[in-house]
């Protein structure tokens, strides 16, 4: 079994279920005892908010870069970040490291493949939401377009997710907003959701509404537990 490294705490209630989800995983497909080889370094997710804030990615960019950079010294296999919207700097991630980065983009963007979708409505933090590092990604390489909620919801589900999610706060009526911005979304033609944020899936769940809804949390776990096993 391969062992996976992942940066996590980012946030670190939405690691905490990759590393079951992971485990699970693996301990499904080889029965008995058997759990994931995963080395986690967590971070503290405040200051790259901050960051993120100031706009100085070039510092996000040297502490992630970094961080794979150890954990890649530390003997594993892959390097995982377990956060979509720092995903802005993966290209930089993965020059710095000579192993495989396993992108979340990746993951959904094959999901979605699948399932023949090449019109997905995405939510995520704003700045996933508003940036094109995200929707790119998914248009180049898997031609799917994307369609986002209005400017007025991009900034409800922004605060849903750093205020209440990040923080394990759950509510009914945060759950009910969000399933109006997918019904926004399916009017304005998406054929699925993309929960294109690890926090979201805490509180939206495929069964809440009748649109496939993607979540990349789960798709991500999916591939990562695919190449930890793979022999």
């Amino acid at each position: 079994m391969k062992t996976i490294g992942m940066i996590g705490g980012v946030s670190w209630e939405s690691t905490a279920l990759y590393y079951k989800l992971i485990n699970e995983s693996v301990r499904h497909k080889l029965g008995g005892l058997n759990s994931a080889r995963l080395l986690i370094n967590s971070m503290n997710y405040q200051e790259l908010v901050d960051y993120k804030n100031q706009n100085n990615w070039d510092q996000i960019s040297s502490i992630l870069s970094e961080t794979a950079h150890k954990l890649e010294k530390a003997g594993v296999d892959a390097v995982v970040l377990c956060c979509n919207t720092l995903h802005k700097i993966a290209s930089i991630i993965e020059v710095r490291i000579s192993i495989p980065f396993i992108h979340i983009a990746d993951a959904a963007g094959e999901s979605l493949s699948k399932n023949k979708i090449t019109t997905v409505g995405l939510l995520g933090t704003r700045f996933t939401m508003e940036d094109v590092f995200y929707t790119d990604y998914l248009a180049k390489k898997y031609l799917i377009k994307t369609t986002i909620p209005t400017a007025t919801m991009r900034g409800v589900i922004d605060d849903i997710i750093y205020k209440e999610l990040c923080v394990g706060k759950c509510l009914n009526k945060s759950k009910a907003t969000l399933l109006e911005a997918i019904e926004l979304l399916e009017k304005q033609g998406a054929q699925a959701i993309l929960l294109a944020c690890t926090e979201l899936g805490l509180l939206i769940k495929p069964e809440d509404y009748h649109l496939p809804i993607f979540d990349t949390t789960y798709a991500h776990v999916n591939k990562i537990a695919e190449f930890a096993l793979a022999r």
